[in-house]
Parts: structure tokens; C-alpha cells; sequence
């Protein structure tokens, strides 16, 4: 396992969804509300391996956040319902499903504050998201805690590309800069490839449409909990 450099002035760069705040848990409980809508408990395997179908299809040609996802739910109900187009009773029925996201107060996972607090004494905090521009930004203004970095990046997707476009514009040195997420797929695995060092704290609700094998790396620094990020940096 990697150690952390023990001087200051690291740049460490956040993601956001799942990794600083509560994210896929939300999504998660309004698909079990919408599987209990449309399947019988013998079908409802079956109408979730749709809708993955459908989200990965639909996240890959329109983005990601609540207005791909409630596309996606409505897509999945007409297929699963042999190509009829939802009505509008059905359409507001998803709507209702969707209320929740649109809340406009973030869960802070457990330590976040006090542990950026902390780092941003003595290192350089950066923050990179992807999804809609509008929805990510007022995620990041209502943590409260975006005072703590010193670049806020929101990105349509987080490609190799992503990372090294961001490494050269700000000129970050590979060997001092750490990507930490916790997404296998979008956070770790590009990051890596792009030379930069990486630090996986896994969340329970990761997205499955985020899930991959890293296999063995040993480059990468897996934590189990956020605040221990202290114990390395």
C-alpha cells in the first residue's frame, strides 16, 4: 500500500457525489419506489437490468442528474410496458418519485468538514465533479464547504482526457497531485492512467454503473473512511 508524502503543500484533488456528500442513496431509493410502481417482486430483477440498460445508454449520449434520470425511468416504464408511451398520469406519477432530488439540502458524509478543514491548513484543495453544470454547482454551494477549495471543476465526464487537460491547464505536478474518490471507474481508474496518484474510499450506494476492477494496484490508497485521509496527508 502507498504512503502519503508527510510534507505540506500536496494538491489533492475531491471528488464530490458520493465521496464529500450523500448522492447515489437518493436515486437508489426512488428506483426501489419505482420498481415496487411498475414489477411484481418476481419481475423486479428482471425491470432493474432494464433500467441499468437504459441509464448507461442514456448517460452516455446525454449526461448524467436528475433530468437524464427521470428520462431514463420514463424510457424504461415503455419498454417494460411493450413500447407505449407513458401517459401523463404516469409521467407525473415518475415526477412524484422525483421530488426528493430535488432537495436543496446536502448530506455531508460523516467527518467531511472537519477532516477538509484540516487538510486545506496544509495542502491544496481542488474539486472535480461531473454532471449537469447547474445541478452539481448547487450541490457544491449548499455543503458549505467549497470555501475550502481552491478550484472548482465541474465536467461533463471524467476521462483520462479530463484529468490530463486539468493537470497541464493548472501546470500540477503528477507526483505531488492525488485524485480521491470513490468511484473505481470514473475517479481512480482515468486518474491513474493520466499519472496522477490515487487515493479509493468505497461507498456503500457507488453507482453500479461506476463499479470496475482496478485489480491489483498498488499505486492506489484505499481508506475506509473519510476522516483517515488525516492519518496519510
Amino acid at each position: 500500500m502507498p504512503t502519503a508524502q508527510t510534507h505540506t503543500d500536496q494538491i489533492l484533488i475531491f471528488d464530490a457525489d458520493d465521496t464529500l456528500w450523500e448522492n447515489n442513496v437518493l436515486f437508489e431509493r426512488v428506483i426501489d419506489g419505482f420498481l415496487d410502481w411498475v414489477a411484481t417482486p418476481a419481475e423486479r430483477d428482471r425491470a432493474r437490468t432494464v433500467l441499468d440498460g437504459i441509464e448507461a445508454a442514456n448517460s452516455g449520449a446525454l449526461g448524467y442528474g436528475a433530468a437524464v434520470f427521470r428520462q431514463s425511468l420514463a424510457d424504461c416504464l415503455q419498454q417494460l410496458n411493450g413500447g407505449r408511451t407513458p401517459t401523463p398520469a404516469e409521467q407525473n406519477r415518475i415526477d412524484e418519485l422525483l421530488a426528493p432530488l430535488s432537495s436543496r439540502q446536502v448530506e455531508l458524509i460523516t467527518g467531511v468538514a472537519e477532516t477538509l478543514t484540516a487538510l486545506a491548513a496544509r495542502h491544496h484543495l481542488l474539486l472535480l465533479t461531473k454532471g449537469d453544470q447547474d445541478e452539481q454547482q448547487r450541490k457544491v454551494t449548499a455543503s458549505t464547504i467549497d470555501h475550502h477549495f481552491r478550484g472548482i471543476h465541474i465536467v461533463a465526464e471524467k476521462s483520462v482526457d479530463t484529468y490530463r487537460v486539468l493537470t497541464a491547464d493548472l501546470g500540477l505536478d503528477p507526483d505531488r497531485t492525488w485524485m480521491i474518490g470513490n468511484s473505481p471507474k470514473s475517479d481512480i481508474a482515468p486518474a491513474r492512467r493520466a499519472g496522477l496518484r490515487t487515493v479509493f474510499i468505497p461507498h456503500q450506494h457507488t453507482w453500479v454503473l461506476e463499479h470496475q476492477d482496478l485489480g491489483p494496484d498498488e499505486a492506489t490508497l484505499q481508506l475506509a473512511t473519510f476522516p483517515e485521509l488525516l492519518r496519510h496527508f
